[in-house]
């Protein structure tokens, strides 16, 4: 068997960062890219991240069985053992409190909630089965985004942009941009793991300094900049060439790596050059902080060959009562997101960037069937759930596509069960990596996304 790439930095000459130094010392630091495993069908990922769990049964997966029993008693025998998270006892059924309509050429039911999004459901493929085994936040994100519900393991971003590399010379492989409500899984959700922290994720912020500390001091030119970071990268190659640890090496990259940002940054965080009918399509307004500003900025990062963008907004923790409820707040974060979501998809497809782009939109699991709170009390809302909907666009997806179902009031799945583990595979196996394969041995052993799970789920690739 043909040596992989790890094998190869791993057994010549002085390791990983002995072989690697020489290219991480320039612009191909973190602009080389990677063989595939088998030809892509993406180059890149745009996750639109709903943090705090988006009720699928007030969006997309609609139950017309479950409005008509809305107010009664869920049957004991259908949650006989179950665990949630706040419900307890017999609880009622809720009905979504929203109308839904069937959209496009593929008949896709979508709320009222979603117009925008309703106008795109033929470009994108949903999966109505998605399930996972966690049901509180942080260990939900973590899992989703990491396959694991324990801090410590690399980022899916890390792990893409460990394996293909990255086409962006002056720009980061792996970007989040936060709007909204914080998730709750914080930076284990975009960090490196036991990858070479090269892979991690960084933040570009909407107001200030783009990336934290990027902008030189008062008092420091351009060319003392330049020399200051010529000094220290004499010093770190001294120290490396003594301890032979790779970090140093990934410290070097960095550095050289702002050195560019501080050019590049700038231009691309500022949307003000976009014309006027891209702000109308997308109703972004320049120099705030939003997810429609994000959205825009992801399309011009995807542009630059960034390789993993991922947008978090937050929150969609509706569980009733006065404090976040799906009467007052759910219908004020749909539009936050909606119009945004779908000009992306818009946006991508008229440039001819959606074929080369997989968009995935969802949280990190889904809401219950079962009304959380008081019958009488109008301020409605829902527990935290295991099974959800997610839907994806572009990267060699089947457009128009619907992918497996739950039963008829919403609570377990009844056709194609697709855990996180699967959805991980499919993103992978887009941009042309097994996820079998996708490897990195650590402690001893090899470390994969999926771990010992996952199955690309074939429904939905081309």
């Amino acid at each position: 068997m043909a040596p992989t790439r790890r094998d190869f930095f791993r057994t010549g000459g002085l390791g990983f960062g002995g072989m690697a130094l020489a290219s991480l010392l320039n612009r191909e630091a973190f602009a080389a890219t990677h063989p595939t495993h088998f030809p892509a069908k993406a180059k890149s990922v745009i996750f639109l991240c709903m943090t705090g769990a988006p009720s699928q049964l007030d969006l997309f997966d609609y139950k017309p069985e479950l409005k008509r029993l809305h107010g009664t008693s869920v049957p004991e025998s259908l949650i006989a053992g179950e665990r949630f998270a706040f419900l307890s006892g017999v609880p009622k059924l809720l009905g979504t409190p929203f109308q839904f309509k069937q959209h496009g050429q593929s008949g896709t039911w979508v709320s009222e909630m979603l117009p925008h999004i309703s106008t795109v459901v033929d470009d994108a493929a949903f999966v109505y089965s998605m399930r996972t085994d966690q049901f509180n936040h942080a260990p939900a994100e973590m899992q989703m985004f990491t396959g694991s519900p324990r801090p410590g393991r690399p980022s899916m971003g890390s792990w893409v942009t460990y394996g293909l590399g990255s086409e962006a010379e002056d720009l980061p492989g792996f970007v989040v941009l936060p709007s909204g409500r914080a998730g709750r899984c914080g930076a284990g959700c975009i960090g490196s793991g036991f990858l070479p922290t090269v892979y991690q994720g960084v933040q570009f912020r909407a107001g200030g300094d783009p990336v934290l500390s990027l902008s030189d001091p008062d008092g420091m030119s351009k060319d003392l900049r330049r020399a200051s970071l010529d000094t220290i990268k004499e010093l770190n190659q001294d120290k490396f060439e003594q301890c032979n640890d790779p970090e140093i090496n990934t410290r070097i990259a960095s550095f050289e790596m702002a050195y560019r940002m501080q050019s590049s940054v700038p231009d691309l965080m500022d949307i003000s050059k976009e014309p006027k009918h891209i702000h109308e399509l997308y109703g972004t307004e320049p120099g705030k902080k939003s997810f429609a500003n994000n959205a825009l900025l992801a399309r011009r990062l995807v542009e630059r060959g960034v390789r993993f963008v991922m947008l978090t907004h937050g929150e969609w923790d509706h569980h009733g009562g006065t404090r976040i409820n799906l009467v007052e707040h759910f219908p004020a974060i749909c539009r936050e997101v909606d119009r945004a979501s779908a000009a992306l998809i818009k946006d991508l497809k008229q440039r001819g960037l959606l074929k080369d782009t997989l968009v995935v939109w969802g949280g990190e699991f889904g809401r219950t069937p079962m009304l959380q709170g008081d019958t009488d009390d109008p301020l409605v809302g829902r527990d935290h759930h295991r099974s959800f909907t997610l839907w994806m666009a572009g990267g060699g997806v089947k457009a128009g596509m619907h992918v497996g179902s739950t039963d008829d009031l919403g609570y377990k799945v009844a056709e194609d069960p697709a855990d996180v583990f699967d959805m991980q595979a499919t993103i992978l196996n887009q941009l042309g990596m097994d996820h079998r394969r996708l490897t990195y041995r650590y402690q001893g052993r090899d470390y994969k996304l999926t771990d010992v799970h996952g199955n690309v789920i074939q429904k939905l690739v081309s």
